[in-house]
């Protein structure tokens, strides 16, 4: 591992990429909880523990 991370320093900064090469993260979509949703756990005690 050691010897990768080596060669990996080596590499000339020409050919790496840049740090911007990731596109920003977008907005997540708002959501609610649907009724058909509630209804499917409605009866469930342990739900969400």
């Amino acid at each position: 591992m050691t010897e990768l991370i080596e060669d990996c320093a080596d590499i000339p900064p020409a050919v790496r990429r840049p740090e911007s090469a990731l596109p920003l993260p977008r907005a997540s979509a708002g959501w609610r909880v649907t009724e058909a949703c509630e209804a499917q756990v409605r009866d469930m005690d342990n739900y969400g523990s």
